[in-house]
């Protein structure tokens, strides 16, 4: 009987009249009824610089490669690089046996001196070959014709008035026909000969050429990345000998998504990183933009140049980072504590008159513990950054220092417990 009469007195109070031990009941349930205040840390709404970035992923590549072949063909004397010797430009890679070769320009030498004399040509004064005239053949036939001009002239006077027989005028105007053939020859000649010169000059030069094509030498510095031939092995023209890969700087070969084209131009800085050595950061500057987006992939090509002077990359090694496009001043930003996710949605709680109000908002960038924000606060906002699970619009907030964690008892309790929600971060 004592039990129900309990019972009925229990059923009898009023929905919002407390109990024995001071609470109300029926309220929210957790979230705090409105006639709870919760206490809470806030925090203002910020502005900062943010650098906008676009990521990216690619290859390091050497710049300029060079694939050395020999252009004569011989007994290699001696290879004096080793794999990875770091050469310039200019330096010694294979040494060809010459003897061969010598033989060849001396050959070629002296059948352009044949030449030469014939020309009257002094190789150490003059290259240049003298004019037909002064060609001692040409004088011979020249002063032949003149000769016999001047017989055939005086001939003609003679028979003319009758002193001499038709016989001998004719013999001498065939003289001077012959004569002046004669001349005629003696140019073509020289003609020909100065043609021959160019020939034989030819020939002398490009001996000269192979002879030092037996010194194969690198075309561009860097560091043996191949070395193809050994001493005592004979190889013919064209034989690869060697390959240099030039290691500063380095090519970074990246291909960013068509959105971003209108933000990516030569000069910005890109930094990146490598698996070989994790945590270390490195940095170069975007060189070449590629003006054509592929169709199939619908992203551009973007090459950047880094300095590569300590030689810890290498051609070949995978490359992540970002591009630094361009800084945004003013930016309203917030600290992570103050944002709530549930669901994919993103909010936070505007303090209003001592009162919470739930505001949905759009996130951005992060940078240093503070999230930007798109939209959703015009920045003069104060938000709470603690007991954020227990906050729904028009609840009442007590705001408190750090210090007075946990001092406001059921209230505070798990101070910054669900701050984010269970549902995906953004």
């Amino acid at each position: 009987m004592l039990a129900a009469a309990l019972l009925v007195s229990a059923c009898d109070k009023a929905p919002g009249e407390q109990s024995a031990g001071g609470g109300r009941a029926g309220g929210r349930g957790g979230r705090g009824g409105r006639g709870q205040t919760v206490a809470t840390e806030v925090t203002a709404v910020r502005r900062i610089t943010v650098q906008r970035e676009v990521d990216l992923s690619g290859t390091l590549l050497s710049p300029d490669q060079a694939r050395v072949s020999s252009e004569v063909a011989g007994i290699v004397r001696d290879v004096p690089v080793q794999l990875g010797t770091e050469i310039r430009a200019g330096d010694l890679l294979v040494r060809l046996e010459p003897r061969e070769l010598q033989l060849a320009l001396d050959r070629a030498e002296g059948q352009l001196g044949q030449i030469e004399a014939q020309l009257g040509i002094d190789r150490a004064q003059d290259r240049r070959p003298p004019s037909a005239d002064q060609i001692a053949s040409v004088r011979q036939a020249m002063a032949n014709r003149d000769e016999a001009r001047n017989t055939f002239t005086r001939a003609q006077q003679l028979h003319d008035r009758g002193l001499m027989s038709q016989v001998d005028y004719d013999t001498a105007e065939t003289r001077l026909k012959v004569a002046d053939a004669n001349y005629q020859a003696a140019v073509d000649n020289v003609q020909a000969l100065k043609a021959t010169l160019q020939d034989r000059r030819a020939a002398f030069e490009l001996a000269q050429k192979k002879v030092a094509d037996a010194a194969i030498r690198a075309p561009v510095s860097g560091a043996v990345s191949e070395r193809l031939v050994q001493p005592g092995e004979f190889i013919r023209e064209n034989t690869p000998v060697a390959t240099i890969v030039q290691l500063s700087p380095l090519k970074l070969r990246t291909a960013i998504q068509e959105k971003h084209a209108g933000l990516i131009r030569p000069g910005q800085v890109v930094t990146f990183s490598v698996e070989a050595f994790p945590g270390r950061a490195f940095a170069g500057a975007v060189a070449y933009v590629s003006p054509a987006v592929d169709q199939a992939t619908r992203t551009f090509a973007v090459e950047a140049l880094v300095d590569n002077a300590d030689r810890v990359l290498k051609p070949g090694f995978f490359a992540k980072g970002v591009v630094r496009t361009h800084r945004d001043e003013n930016v309203l930003a917030v600290p992570e504590d103050a944002i709530s996710t549930l669901a994919g949605v993103s909010t936070v709680y505007a303090i209003e008159g001592g009162k919470a109000r739930q505001q949905q908002v759009t996130l951005g960038a992060r940078q240093e513990g503070l999230v930007e924000i798109t939209s959703g606060l015009k920045g003069d906002e104060t938000l709470a950054t603690t007991n954020l699970s227990q906050l729904a619009t028009g609840v009442a907030v007590r705001i408190t220092a750090p210090d007075e964690e946990g001092a406001g008892g059921a209230a505070t309790s798990g101070s910054r417990e669900g701050r984010r929600g269970s549902g995906p971060q953004p």
